[in-house]
């Protein structure tokens, strides 16, 4: 079957309107960071099958597969059509094309939602302070109270000292409970800067009565002014009180009249489940990750609001698509409504999604390919013994940070779409093992390859389940020019210093850039009043 190609002319035409798009750039996220289109979403070839139905769930949608131009796009396209997409076309010529023909490129990840940041500080003028300012309001004694607009996971690695987690949609939700005078200032962080002026900014649009302050250029700023970050800490803002839940609520109805977010029930979003088939829907749970696992509508992706909109590209794969958004109180998916209608998403508020539907438990659906395939499995238990006996070789599809973190003794690293060659380069042992996080990354890939190899039944996690020993670093058991996950400022062993201030450097650009691509779908913006 010939592979359809689209013109980097007419592929810019398409953006420039309305119509439903899956942009999807089939590099691995190395590659991807290099450089790629402003909407295009990160779809390694090597994971395609896990993560197309989650980002792009309408097989009749229009996409097109873009690359570097040495392939993997057409490659991509043959694996989309067995899959059932029926519409799909490849960027003439790739990315290198695209920036021949004039238009431009972006480097990083997470672009549109960064690029989208620094939008919003420049029209509406967010308050920002220094680290040494904020270093001496606190030395000062100054009534202030410091909030992690980050994840957990993000918090617990390094934060402000005396910071307390307060992911980003949870700030109007909880800020009443972490400061209860209206004396006390407020300063948002986050590592860098889309979070902490996306955080400050919707406590001020919430019409809060305290001063509000992002932190300029986050940890990483803290820590390019010398000073100690923390580690380890938990802390979180106090139990809800009673006194605050009217406040929240009437903050999300401000932030609803400014920015014009609609509210629906369970009845149109039914609708929209009933015609999926021709317009593309996508339902997120943004409360936290406990609440969701609690009890969640069974179709609904869990997505903590503030990470949605700091990381949209991840979660939505179609652009024109409709975003319905579920919380209990609608607190937390107005303020997350409120940033995606503005960044240009077709996004509403479930109001009683909750009550109106039976709800499932647990972390959510897994995500599986369709169809079976059978794979010839091997016990951890098993697999230890001819790993001892050096009569088995063990090649781990695990992205290379999660493998430098920790892999079975003796593995190899390889990426998925390169594994025959990689393989050809290896060491002949009597069996080859494949494994990877939960085993389904290897599965697929043992079909790839028709068999001759076996795959570590539940992968490396089945491995440490068992009690088995991982080992980190990587030796010389790592391709040498890997390319596969794109290393945050902190993510390196050395030059970590110029790295953060490089990064700074470029979010600040990327509202010049984002003038030079034209693309950009952000706005009208309606500026905050209290």
């Amino acid at each position: 079957m010939k592979t359809l190609e689209i013109s980097p002319q007419e592929l810019h035409a398409l953006l420039l309107g309305t119509d439903e798009l899956a942009l999807l750039d089939l590099r691995e996220q190395g590659a991807f960071g290099e450089s790629h289109l402003l909407y295009a979403s990160c779809l390694p070839l090597s994971r395609l099958e896990l993560r197309v139905e989650r980002l792009v769930p309408r097989r009749s949608v229009p996409v097109v597969l873009c690359d570097g131009g040495e392939g993997l796009a057409e490659r991509g396209a043959t694996k989309f059509a067995a899959l059932g997409y029926t519409n799909v076309r490849v960027l003439a010529g790739g990315v290198p094309a695209w920036q021949a023909a004039g238009y431009t490129a972006f480097s990083g990840i997470n672009v549109p939602s960064k690029a989208f940041g620094e939008y919003v500080e420049h029209e509406f003028e967010t308050p920002s302070i220094s680290a040494e300012e904020l270093k001496a309001m606190m030395d000062g004694g100054e009534s202030l109270v410091v909030l992690d607009s980050r994840p957990m996971d993000e918090f617990r690695a390094m934060s402000i000292p005396g910071g307390i987690c307060c992911p980003g949609a949870e700030l109007v939700h909880r800020v009443g409970d972490a400061a209860p005078e209206p004396g006390t200032t407020v300063v948002v962080n986050c590592a860098g800067r889309t979070r902490s002026i996306i955080g400050a900014q919707s406590l001020i649009n919430a019409g809060i009565p305290n001063r509000v302050t992002a932190l300029r250029n986050g940890t990483m700023g803290w820590h390019l002014s010398g000073y100690e970050l923390a580690r380890g800490r938990e802390d979180r803002p106090p139990p809800r009180g009673e006194g605050w839940r009217a406040g929240s609520a009437r903050a999300a109805e401000r932030l609803a009249d400014r920015f014009g977010v609609e509210y629906v029930d369970a009845a149109p979003l039914a609708a929209w489940r009933a015609e999926a088939d021709a317009r593309s829907l996508f339902i997120f749970d943004v409360r936290s990750p406990e609440e969701y696992r609690e009890g969640h509508v069974a179709d609904a992706v869990h997505a903590a609001g503030g990470q949605l909109v700091q990381a949209t590209d991840e979660y939505i794969g179609t652009l024109g698509a409709r975003v319905a958004l579920v919380d209990d109180d609608g607190v937390r998916a107005t303020l997350t409504a409120s940033w995606l209608r503005q960044m240009g998403w077709d996004a509403y508020v479930v109001r009683g999604a909750l009550e109106a539907e039976e709800l499932v438990s647990g972390p959510g659906p897994a995500a599986r390919p369709a169809g079976a395939f059978p794979a010839a499995l091997i016990k951890a238990s098993v697999l230890a013994i001819g790993i001892e006996g050096d009569s088995v070789l063990v090649v781990d599809l695990a992205d290379s940070r999660t493998f430098r973190r920790g892999h079975l003794p003796g593995a190899w690293h390889a990426v998925r779409a390169d594994l025959p060659e990689r393989l050809a380069s290896l060491p002949r042992r009597h069996v080859t093992v494949l494994t990877s996080p939960d085993g389904m990354l290897a599965a697929l890939a043992a079909r790839d390859l028709g068999g001759g190899v076996s795959v570590l039944d539940g992968g490396t996690a089945a491995w440490s389940a068992a009690g088995l020993e991982l080992v980190a670093g990587e030796g010389e058991r790592i391709a040498d020019d890997v390319n596969d996950v794109w290393l945050r400022p902190y993510d390196r062993g050395t030059g970590v210093e110029d790295a953060m201030q490089a990064y700074l450097d470029w979010e600040i650009d990327l509202v010049a850039q984002l003038e030079r691509d034209g693309t950009a779908r952000f706005g009208p913006f309606r500026m905050a009043s209290c």
